[in-house]
């Protein structure tokens, strides 16, 4: 198995951050506007990103300020199964967070293109909490 992994600094606290990848408004402004989410452990979030199909992540880890887990249980193929998690520390009176997405099966062009995007994700994630 194959994983994505990131890590950004942000100049915000850990409670900032949390909400950002929690909720409606902080992930519509980072991610998605067409989305359904709750911070909820076991609650499916929904995203659409206009791709003819709906992107749907089981909550299945959450500690308040420290740590958000997606299972993807509804996406493209090589998505399905995947996890995301987002460990949030904080680090030298900054908040760290590390991104991982797990269980890729492979290195393809998709696996690519999504890596560049976890990227842009945190450069957006960074921008709306430091602003």
């Amino acid at each position: 198995m194959y994983q994505i992994e990131h890590l950004t600094k942000i100049k915000a606290s850990n409670e900032k951050v949390f909400e950002a990848i929690t909720t409606k408004e902080g992930l519509s402004a980072i991610w998605t506007p067409k989305l359904q989410v709750k911070p909820i452990l076991g609650h499916v979030n929904e995203f659409d990103f206009d791709e003819g199909y709906i992107t749907k992540m089981k909550v299945i880890a959450l500690k308040k300020s420290q740590q958000v887990t997606w299972q993807c249980i509804a996406s493209d193929i090589e998505w399905q199964n995947t996890v995301v998690n987002f460990d949030i520390r904080d680090k030298n009176n900054l908040t760290e967070i590390i991104l991982t997405h797990s269980n890729w099966r492979g290195v393809t062009d998709y696996y690519r293109w999504c890596n560049y995007h976890w990227g842009m994700f945190l450069y957006r994630l960074k921008n709306y909490c430091e602003n």
